[in-house]
């Protein structure tokens, strides 16, 4: 128990400055998790104050992507924060179980992180400490961003006796290079994560951290197309901006970052969002290389036994317990020498007698215990939790998960236990398992009107009436605003089964016609897309075509087909055509100079006039051997 009020339930994870324990809180009733600093960083007085100060700060900063701060305190040597309890998985565990992940999951990870975030900058805070372990992901599919313990105020400024708070793989170069931290440090995080989602790999990777600091500052983010071939260039911008050296050249702020974001993802066609990497670039990960850590100075305070130096007996078991020495020499504490060596306090041979005796009742006690007790435990209460938490918990009490099976309730909700066999409190032998029932919701669900929701709030709809969003297809809609929801197949009222999965139809916003610029000058381009209520964006790469140079070569969406207004059109322009050498074909017959020209790339035209109907000869050719002409122009050639 922590502060009389936090039951501590479970350990959940350990990091490089804290533990987090779930735990019970028995005024309210109500599950949270426990942030527990470590003993060592808790003896730093001035790092104490500033985690509560902050901590305070933090806890008001309200907003759904953020994980709530509910209570701070400390007991005895434990420094503590309560949290919201946020039952799921962290990025990191995902990473570690998928390597790459789609760009569109990438993007749907990241775009609420950087709303949190954003929402944090604007309130003049830098989280510093931004990482795969404290994006959390919900079983309810919601993300939150986590351990904003090492937040502090934008405009304030901190120093740790020359030391870096933060994890290694994910420091801006300023960070490393001066410990300056603003919104922009949190920016190139993020960028780090995006590539790491992109890869499945770190950019800068070593098992150095000093390599990897030293590649912060000197070494690019490569690009992510470098690593897995056919991401969008956009994505490889995308991470470019994000992770750019210069902090000057990074987007100021998660809020900039994510409208990048937004205008990234609109860039991109399905078949790139969809884009499906390569499993095997999921990399083995050192959990202890991405603690956040006090870099370079290292703290570590011993913690010595508690001993009660007036009852020999308890210091006696409590040593016997904790440290047991191999001369078996259980002497007072505090006792010198002299008194140890006293004949007639006790004989040495009468210390080994007694010492032998303790051990002999101990063991048979052992055995005992061990026999009538020791094998049996008692299945713990797992009503309404989640699989997950059950399966937690029953591992917590030494005991399996056997078979696991569902069952419709009107009454528990679905995904949690409904039932348990043995049932609750029963006694069981230690390592036996424990079937599970899991409650898949009521039987049957009236489908919810979701016409006109964001596709986002209909598949939070569908989800918490037990109903599984399932596949979505887009339609022009002159009525329903783009990115809203049309209709649903089966519709709104019908009954289903609990889990069924709910097609969406999801607006386009109303179609427009792509204007064809192919041909015309950039800024004509621009413009004509730009009056059709299009956006426009000018790819990197330059293509040779039939057009003059700095005129559009290509466009995508082509020219006359349909779009959303609002939609994106990507625009390549010409390097101008591609000159190719002329080879000689004077004096050759018609049938190999105008074979050899076509190879070259040439289109040829015959030139016989009335003397060469007849003829078989090339006399001449409009183009002198040896010049440069336009690949796929006309060379012609005449017949004599």
């Amino acid at each position: 128990m922590l502060d009389g009020r936090y039951r501590v339930d479970a350990r959940i994870a350990v990091g490089g400055m804290a533990t987090v324990y779930r735990a019970l809180d028995i005024r309210l009733d109500r599950i949270l998790a426990l942030k527990v600093m470590h003993p060592a960083l808790a003896a730093d007085a001035s790092f104490v104050d500033r985690f509560i100060r902050e901590a305070k700060s933090v806890a008001r900063l309200a907003h759904p992507n953020v994980v709530q701060v509910f209570d701070q305190g400390a007991d005895r040597s434990y420094v503590y924060l309560a949290m919201e309890y946020v039952a799921g998985c962290t990025l990191r565990d995902v990473l570690v179980q998928r390597g790459a992940l789609q760009p569109r999951a990438a993007l749907d990870i990241l775009e609420p992180v950087l709303a949190a975030l954003g929402a944090a900058h604007r309130a003049g805070f830098v989280h510093r400490d931004m990482k795969p372990e404290n994006v959390l992901i919900g079983d309810d599919g919601r993300v939150k961003v986590a351990d904003f313990g090492l937040v502090r105020s934008v405009d304030s400024v901190t120093s740790t006796t020359g030391a870096v708070l933060g994890t290694v793989s994910y420091l801006a170069p300023e960070q490393v290079e001066s410990g300056a931290a603003d919104p922009r440090v949190d920016v190139y995080a993020c960028g780090v994560v995006l590539y790491e989602m992109l890869t499945g790999r770190k950019p800068h990777d070593s098992d150095s951290p000093a390599v990897i600091l030293y590649k912060h500052l000197h070494e690019d983010v490569p690009a992510p197309s470098a690593v897995v071939p056919g991401l969008a260039h956009e994505l490889d911008e995308l991470v470019a901006r994000g992770t750019a050296r210069d902090p000057g050249v990074r987007p100021h702020d998660a809020v900039a970052l994510l409208a990048l974001l937004r205008e990234t993802r609109s860039a991109l066609r399905a078949e790139q969002l969809d884009a499906v990497p390569p499993q095997a670039l999921a990399q083995a990960h050192d959990i202890g290389e991405d603690r956040t850590s006090v870099i370079p100075r290292s703290l570590t305070v011993p913690r010595p036994l508690p001993v009660n130096e007036e009852d020999e007996g308890v210091l006696l078991t409590s040593r016997f317990e904790a440290t047991p020495s191999p001369t078996l020499g259980f002497a007072r504490a505090g006792a010198p020498p002299s008194d140890r060596r006293r004949g007639g306090r006790r004989s040495r041979r009468g210390l080994v007698s007694l010492v032998v005796a303790v051990l002999i009742v101990l063991g048979a006690g052992a055995g005992v215990w061990y026999i009538n007790s020791g094998q049996f435990t008692k299945v713990p209460p797992l009503l309404s939790k989640t699989e997950a938490e059950a399966t937690a918990r029953l591992k917590e009490a030494g005991l399996d998960v056997g078979s696991v099976e569902h069952a419709y309730s009107d009454t528990v909700k679905r995904g949690t236990v409904i039932s348990t066999d043995p049932a609750a409190g029963k006694r069981i032998r230690s390592n036996d398992s424990v079937k599970l029932t899991i409650s898949d919701g009521p039987e049957t669900v009236n489908v919810p009107d979701v016409q006109g929701r964001t596709l986002a709030r209909a598949k939070l709809l569908l989800t918490a009436d037990g109903l599984e969003p399932g596949m979505v297809t887009r339609e022009f809609s002159e009525d329903v605003p783009k990115n809203s929801v049309i209709s649903t197949d089966p519709g709104a009222g019908s009954k289903r089964h609990a889990g069924t999965a709910i097609a969406l139809v999801v607006s386009k916003g109303a179609a427009v016609d792509v204007p064809d610029v192919t041909g015309d000058d950039l800024d004509d381009a621009r413009q004509q897309l730009q009056e059709a209520g299009l956006k426009v964006t000018v790819s990197a790469t330059e293509v040779n075509s039939e057009y003059d140079q700095g005129q559009v070569a290509r466009q995508t969406p082509a020219g006359d087909a349909q779009a959303a207004e609002g939609d994106t059109v990507t625009l390549t322009l010409s390097k101008g055509p591609e000159l190719v050498e002329v080879p000689n074909v004077v004096g050759a017959d018609v049938d190999a100079a105008t074979k050899l020209l076509e190879q070259s790339g040439f289109q040829v035209k015959e030139d016989r006039g009335l003397l060469g109907l007849f003829g078989d000869t090339v006399r001449k050719q409009s183009v002198d051997a040896g010049e440069q002409a336009p690949k796929g122009s006309t060379i012609t050639i005449t017949i004599r």
